[in-house]
């Protein structure tokens, strides 16, 4: 909605503070340390990062353990390989 190029989504497991979950099945207790997570990649220019770190922080946050983190990244080049497209251009 925000009018941005595209993103990839990927279906993950991992854990971060709240570091797994223990159950009981057939009357034994097993603990799952990996639970199910979402990755998404953005990529936007430079003067895009600020509102689209918002935008995700505005519409995602619970204030509860697992809302996740954003880690900003330096891309030193982007090529669209269809076109030959680089840089600004190929976002």
């Amino acid at each position: 909605e925000q009018g941005y190029g595209g993103m990839s989504v990927s279906e993950m497991k991992g854990h971060g503070n709240q570091k797994g979950v223990s159950e009981v099945w057939r009357g034994k207790r097993y603990r799952v340390d990996l639970l199910p997570k979402i990755k998404l990649e953005i990529v936007v220019s430079d003067d895009a990062v600020d509102k689209v770190v918002q935008t995700i922080i505005n519409e995602s946050q619970t204030g509860s353990i697992g809302d996740g983190k954003i880690f900003v990244y330096e891309i030193a080049n982007v090529y669209r390989i269809r076109t030959g497209e680089q840089g600004d251009a190929a976002i």
